[in-house]
C-alpha cells in the first residue's frame, strides 16, 4: 500500500478551516463503513435538545483530532526537535482518527445502563474483522495493535499516547472549539495557533513552552467555561435522565419476559450482552430513536410516557435543593407514590460530578479516578513545572466545584393533584 496520496485530499471544516490528509491510509480509513458510521453518531448526545445547533457527529470531531494531530506533528518535524520519534507518525494520525470510532448513540447514558465502553469497542473495531483492521493490517501485521495500544493508554511510548490523551490533547482542544461553534457559544474559543506553536517534545512528554503559558491559561479558562455552561447545562441533564430511563425500563421489561410488538436485533444483543462487533455497528441514533418512535406506542404506559417525552422534548423539570438529606427525599417519594407516580422513574436527584467531564485538575485524591497527564511548563532552564504552580489563573479554577443538586421530576402529575400534595412540597416545588 502508498504511503502518500499521488494528490492531497481536504476536507472543508468550520472550525479549522481545511483538514489535510496526504496519507493513503488515513483517506482508506475514512472512507470504511465503520468510520462512515461516525455521521449518524452525534458528538454532544442530547444537547442538541437544549442548544438546537449542536447536531455536529463524531465523524467531524475525529477529522478534527486528526487534523489537530497531523499539525502537531508537523510542527515537530519542521523544527526537528529530536525528542519527536519521526517514525510514530502514522500510528499517532490513525490513533487521532481512530480514537472514537466505538463510540454508540447516545454514548455517555448507553453505556451506564449497559455496562458498556467506547474504548473497548474502538479496540474491538481496530482489532478484529473489520474494513478498518484490513487497511490497518496492510500497514504491516502488527499495527492494529499498535494503534489499539495507543488508544488503550499503555503504548510503550506515553509521549504518542499524550497527543490524543492528555490534558490539552488534540481531543479536547478540538471538542472545545467545535462545540462551542455548533453551540453558538463565544466563550469556548481560545488561540489553537499559538498553542500548537508553543509545544514541545521533551523527554517523553509533550510540554508547553512558558512563554505561552497565557495562551494555555485561555484554553483551561474557555474549557471551565464550557463545562459549567454547556456540558453540565441542566436542560441537557434532564434529557439524559430521560434517555437513560427510557433504556433502563426496556431492560428491566426484556428481562421480565414483556413481549415487545418492536425490539430490532441490535438493541436485543445490546440488553442480552450478546452483541458482536458487527451487531454492534448496526446502532446508531436512527435506528435508536426509531426504536423509541415505536415504543412510545407500546402498552407498557411507562415506557411509552418516557419515549413521547424524548422525541417531543417534553422534558422533566427541576428544582434546586441544597440539602437533600434522607427525610426529604423519602417524603417526595411517597407523596409522589401516593398520586400515582413511580419514584424510581419519576424522581432523580443528579450533580454533575458523574458526568464524564471534568474540569482540569493536576492530581486526585486517594481512590478517586486517576486523571490525564497535567500540562506542564518549560521555562528557559529547561526546567519543568506544573502550571498551576505558576498561573494564579488556573490556581483559581483547579478542581473548583460550583455543582447544584438538582431534583428531577415530571411537572404535570403535580399540577393536575395539586391539591394532595402537602404544603411543605407545594412550597418546594413552586405550586403554591
Amino acid at each position: 500500500m502508498k504511503s502518500q496520496l499521488t494528490e492531497e485530499k481536504v476536507f472543508k471544516d468550520p472550525v479549522h478551516n481545511y483538514i489535510y490528509v496526504q496519507d493513503q491510509t488515513i483517506w482508506d480509513l475514512i472512507n470504511t463503513k465503520e468510520f462512515q458510521r461516525l455521521r449518524r453518531i452525534r458528538q454532544l448526545g442530547t444537547s442538541y435538545l437544549t442548544f438546537h445547533g449542536a447536531e455536529h457527529s463524531r465523524f467531524s470531531h475525529s477529522l478534527g483530532v486528526y487534523e489537530i494531530t497531523r499539525k502537531i506533528i508537523s510542527q515537530f518535524e519542521r523544527n526537528g526537535y529530536p525528542d519527536w520519534p519521526a517514525e510514530e507518525r502514522l500510528v499517532s494520525l490513525c490513533a487521532a482518527l481512530l480514537h472514537d470510532v466505538g463510540h454508540g448513540p447516545f454514548s455517555h447514558s448507553l453505556e451506564e445502563v449497559f455496562d458498556t465502553d467506547h474504548e473497548e469497542w474502538t479496540c474491538k473495531i481496530v482489532l478484529e474483522d473489520t474494513e478498518i483492521n484490513q487497511i490497518l493490517r496492510a500497514v504491516s501485521s502488527d499495527f492494529p495493535e499498535k494503534v489499539a495500544a495507543v488508544i488503550q493508554k499503555n503504548y510503550p511510548k506515553p509521549i504518542v499516547v499524550s497527543l490524543i490523551s492528555s490534558q490539552m490533547d488534540a481531543d479536547r482542544m478540538d471538542y472545545l472549539l467545535r462545540d462551542a461553534y455548533f453551540t453558538g457559544v463565544n466563550y469556548g474559543t481560545f488561540d489553537l495557533e499559538r498553542i500548537l506553536r508553543v509545544l514541545r517534545p521533551y523527554k517523553g512528554k509533550i510540554v508547553v513552552k512558558e512563554s505561552g503559558m497565557h495562551a494555555v491559561e485561555h484554553y483551561l479558562m474557555s474549557r471551565y467555561q464550557m463545562y459549567w455552561q454547556i456540558y453540565f447545562h441542566p436542560v441537557t441533564r434532564s434529557s439524559e435522565i430521560i434517555l437513560r430511563q427510557i433504556f433502563r425500563r426496556a431492560k428491566e421489561l426484556y428481562v421480565g419476559g414483556y413481549a415487545f410488538e418492536w425490539m430490532p436485533k441490535p438493541i436485543k444483543g445490546l440488553i442480552q450482552n450478546t452483541m458482536t462487533v458487527q451487531d454492534y455497528l448496526k446502532l446508531d441514533e436512527a435506528l435508536v430513536q426509531t426504536s423509541f418512535m415505536q415504543w412510545s406506542e407500546e402498552p407498557d404506559p411507562l415506557l411509552s410516557d418516557l419515549c413521547c417525552r424524548f422525541m417531543n422534548r417534553q422534558l422533566y423539570k427541576y428544582i434546586t435543593i441544597e440539602n437533600p438529606d434522607e427525610a426529604l427525599l423519602n417524603e417526595i417519594s411517597d407523596c409522589f407514590s401516593s398520586i400515582g407516580m413511580n419514584p424510581d422513574y419519576h424522581m432523580e436527584i443528579d450533580f454533575p460530578f458523574d458526568l464524564p467531564y471534568d474540569v482540569y485538575r493536576p492530581d486526585k485524591k486517594e481512590g478517586e479516578k486517576k486523571e490525564k497527564a497535567p500540562i506542564l511548563l518549560l521555562d528557559s532552564e529547561d526546567e519543568l513545572s506544573e502550571i498551576s504552580a505558576k498561573s494564579d489563573i488556573v490556581r483559581s479554577i483547579t478542581g473548583l466545584h460550583q455543582g447544584e443538586y438538582h431534583l428531577y421530576y415530571p411537572e404535570e402529575p403535580l399540577i393536575k393533584n395539586k391539591g394532595a400534595i402537602p404544603d411543605s412540597l407545594k412550597k418546594l416545588f413552586k405550586l403554591d
